[in-house]
């Protein structure tokens, strides 16, 4: 007897910019169930033919369901960021949550960058656990675990200013705790050679994220969060499509479970 396969279960909270979560649901991958996460009113009666929960504090209710088991995978969506992690933070039961995006270009190089939010990336510390959590997940997004630092210059630039010293430094201390490979300024090589690339901080992770995706043509699958021992997939609200999410959720709850 053939044994029946149980698709995976995605929620995905929806908010502001509900059209194009409901749009992107023609994209999801096949075996895949997706569900909604809403408060009251967000998404009209018989709009799409899948499963709306809908609560007065949506990003508790998504976080509940995915700590509790009841769904396999959990993508934030159009949800708040700050809300929405912090409940993860909380219900996970850590400090600070560690996010690691995968990125595409518009000519299909595919690779991880961290930090990806303005806050995070700050000090050597987070920058070396990111860099650890990025080869564990690289492999399970068909990366090799290699990584470059990049820093704010190249080496004949030390000396012009004070932070692209200090970025230097920084890359240079990071690579050589980790083992991974400092890459001075030049993420144009280092996109398609390495599985990950770790920019120098926060905020330059975000602008280049946000310049690939948005400006150039790329694509962004989301960036999961990696140490909260379950499967989320953090979101931008100007991403255009979370089909992608969705299908990268799915994937690595497949892969936690096969584990």
């Amino acid at each position: 007897m053939a044994l029946r396969v149980v698709p995976l279960t995605v929620g995905i909270g929806v908010a502001a910019g509900a059209g194009k979560v409901l749009a992107s649901l023609a994209s999801v991958s096949p075996g895949i169930r997706v569900e909604l996460f809403a408060r009251p009113g967000t998404i009209p009666p018989g709009t799409v033919a899948v499963t709306v929960r809908e609560d007065g504090e949506p990003e508790e209710q998504l976080v509940r369901a995915l700590m509790d088991g009841k769904i396999d995978a959990a993508v934030r969506g159009t949800l708040p960021s700050s809300t929405t992690l912090a409940c993860l933070k909380r219900a996970a039961g850590v400090t600070h949550l560690v996010r690691i995006a995968l990125l595409e270009t518009a000519d299909g190089r595919r690779f991880l960058l961290a930090p990806v939010g303005v806050d995070e990336g700050w000090t050597i510390d987070e920058k070396v656990e990111m860099v650890e959590r990025g080869r564990e997940m690289a492999p399970a997004v068909g990366l090799p675990p290699t990584v470059a630092v990049l820093s704010g210059g190249r080496k004949g630039d030390l000396g012009r200013h004070e932070q692209v010293d200090r970025s230097l430094a920084d890359a240079e201390r990071v690579a050589g705790l980790t083992k991974a490979t400092p890459w001075e300024i030049l993420i144009e090589d280092a996109v398609g050679r390495f599985g990950m690339v770790l920019a120098p901080d926060g905020i330059s992770g975000n602008l280049i994220f946000r310049t690939l995706v948005l400006l150039g043509g790329g694509h962004g699958h989301g960036a999961p969060v990696v140490n909260v021992g379950r499967t989320f997939v953090d979101t931008s609200r100007a991403t255009p499509d979370y089909a992608r999410a969705i299908n990268l959720a799915a994937s690595l709850a497949k892969r936690e479970k096969s584990t």
